[in-house]
């Protein structure tokens, strides 16, 4: 069940960025599905401090999968943070 659940949040994250880039015509619906995105990353690194307490997942692995899910909400955030500021507008196609 832990497993199927991290699969999912994980997948959410890419279709969230997806969708929201499918309608970067609207400010608004862009950060909310980046917003979306950055909360499924934040279930992820949940549910993966829970795979690592309940021995599921070995220290070296945590640590790799811990810090790409790190950075990738950084990534997140600072895309949300200069949207917001209207710097970081994705090109119209």
């Amino acid at each position: 069940m832990l497993g199927y659940q991290m699969r999912r949040a994980a997948v959410s994250i890419a279709a969230n960025i997806a969708e929201g880039y499918g309608r970067k015509e609207s400010e608004a619906e862009f950060k909310h599905f980046l917003r979306n995105a950055l909360g499924s990353n934040n279930e992820v690194r949940v549910l993966l401090d829970l795979a690592r307490d309940l021995g599921y997942v070995d220290d070296p692995t945590y640590s790799d999968l811990s810090q790409s899910y790190e950075v990738l909400s950084k990534q997140l955030y600072t895309l949300i943070v200069k949207w917001s500021k209207g710097r970081a507008k994705p090109e119209l196609l």
